[in-house]
């Protein structure tokens, strides 16, 4: 019965849907608004394309909440999360409550369309929670402006951001000449997804430096001094190297969202090249330009004169995530002026509940992004100098000695590479993940990578299923005889590729028994 009904909504909701050659969709709506006859278009707060007609807009929309209110019906506590049809895959957030994310995405067997649909779901929580660092929620910038102005003006500008900056993993440089050539693939029409060749890697997580006792003691010195920056009110700090997560203060939320910003924007590489080392290329024309049919007044409203989101300039909406805004001054600060000429940019820390002063310091591949309570800030850009002038005076010879420690210890883009494996590791509950370098996980065979992907997909449907933690152990063998295996414990997983063929079951178990007593603690053995 399902079946039937999904397939009767999906030929009359995505027939246009094809029509204009793209391959991905992606809306955000609220199923509070436009449930009235000739008021639809009220609930539409953001769609991808831009430039396709009203029509297809509200077509996407409305299969979509039909497929919402008909899952309740059978789930009315567990939300929707995908329906998979034979020609396209529906994959659903609730960001917020009655605040929906959506992405369809047309399956086509000619291109290496093969994804995890929690990937695709990560890239939609990705991008709420970036937002809602920067903005506030959508359900308040609802609130403060309810005919939706408001909360469009910082959509469109915001994901259309996103998705220029932040969007296809480069996770196989196949040459320095493929280098040389990059900038060649911003040329086309479409946006290109995760696919089964980003499979050994989390989003959602950081990546952390491991320090050797000597550094860890200096980068707690440092981390001291940064926090008493603002006098009797505690500050807030991040600290990278490279792209490599130093230490933080921070929740492991928030610290998974000013990690993302900071890689994406701040850190050494990012500005040195114009996009991180762990970005993504899109593979796609420029977006920043959003149609003028989507940001029509009809849907804007006179966002001219709309209050601000982010606490600052009222009449203003920032984009935070902006090609090329950042910059390193004479003072060793970053700055730029997304926020406004001479203005400090301010973020929320939704699990503290705060919104902060975010600084930004940089001494050569180290990073500092040290966070001020608004609340210490009385006097303007007065006070956020007298805390510059703090963190020059008080921590540069201890951003000097951290940093010389770090780059003497940095094994390079190849520090965590172990000969013979490559792998992904993940611990849910300190978001955080190491995985093998992507120019080696570039080196396994396609048919390895798909099997690793249909391994975590399975792991992916046994979490969803069960909805609390239990030990797995999950073996895969490729059509080229490699090992795909994945072991999950406590709230941990290890994902393992091994290629030499001649092994044996017994031989890829032992391995992955070897790899987790040497640099896992014996956390994932099965003794």
């Amino acid at each position: 019965v399902f079946k039937g009904f999904y397939e009767i909504l999906e030929a009359m909701g995505m027939a246009s849907m094809s029509s204009n050659g793209e391959s991905l969709k992606l809306c955000v709506f609220d199923l509070r608004r436009g449930q009235n006859e000739g008021q639809e278009l009220d609930k539409i707060l953001f769609f991808y394309p831009p430039d396709v007609t009203f029509s297809t807009q509200l077509s996407v929309i409305g299969l979509s909440e039909g497929l919402i209110t008909f899952t309740r019906l059978f789930s009315p506590e567990a939300a929707c999360e995908v329906i998979e049809a034979e020609r396209h895959s529906h994959v659903f957030h609730e960001a917020e409550p009655d605040i929906w994310m959506v992405m369809v995405v047309e399956k086509n067997k000619e291109i290496e369309a093969i994804w995890r649909v929690d990937a695709l779901q990560k890239v939609l929580k990705e991008v709420h929670s970036l937002f809602v660092m920067f903005h506030g929620s959508v359900r308040s910038l609802l609130d403060k402006e309810p005919s939706g102005g408001l909360i469009r003006s910082h959509l469109y500008p915001f994901i259309t951001d996103y998705l220029n900056a932040y969007y296809i993993p480069v996770l196989y440089l196949l040459s320095k000449r493929f280098l040389l050539c990059m900038s060649d693939l911003s040329v086309g029409k479409k946006l290109q997804l995760p696919s089964f060749r980003e499979t050994l890697k989390e989003r959602g997580t950081v990546q952390m430096l491991t320090l050797a006792r000597d550094a860890a003691l200096e980068v707690q010195s440092l981390v001291g001094v940064l926090d008493s920056c603002a006098g009797t009110l505690r500050c807030h700090s991040v600290i990278l190297f490279h792209d490599l997560l130093v230490s933080t203060t921070l929740s492991p939320d928030d610290t998974v969202d000013l990690f993302t910003f900071s890689v994406m924007r701040l850190t050494s590489n990012a500005l040195s090249s114009g996009t991180s080392s762990w970005s993504y290329l899109r593979k796609g024309s420029s977006l920043s330009q959003t149609s003028s049919r989507s940001t029509s007044p009809q849907l804007l409203g006179s966002s001219d004169s709309l209050p601000s989101g982010n606490g600052n300039d009222a009449g203003r909406v920032i984009r935070p995530l902006q090609h090329n805004k950042w910059s390193k001054g004479k003072d060793g600060f970053l700055v730029t002026d997304i926020w406004g000429k001479d203005a400090t940019p301010t973020i929320w820390l939704q699990q503290r509940e705060e919104r902060v002063h975010l600084l930004a310091y940089q001494h050569k591949c180290l990073t500092l992004v040290l966070l001020v309570p608004t609340e210490a800030i009385v006097n303007g850009e007065l006070d956020i100098s007298f805390v510059k002038h703090q963190v020059t005076e008080n921590a540069s010879a201890k951003i000097l000695k951290v940093e010389e420690k770090l780059s003497k210890g940095w094994g390079g883009e190849n520090a965590y590479h172990v000969s013979g494996y490559r792998y992904l590791l993940v611990d849910n509950d300190m978001e955080v993940s190491r995985a093998s370098p992507s120019g080696k996980v570039a080196t396994l065979a396609k048919e390895t990578l798909l099997a690793v992907n249909k391994l975590r997909e399975t792991v992916d449907t046994e979490k969803s299923r069960t909805k609390e933690e239990k030990d797995m152990e999950i073996c895969i063998r490729a059509k080229n005889n490699a090992w795909a295996i994945a072991r999950v414990t406590r709230g941990k997983e290890l994902y393992m590729a091994l290629e030499k063929a001649s092994d044996t079951l017994l031989d890829a178990t032992d391995s992955v028994q070897s790899f987790s007593n040497r640099y896992c603690n014996g956390t994932f053995s099965m003794d």
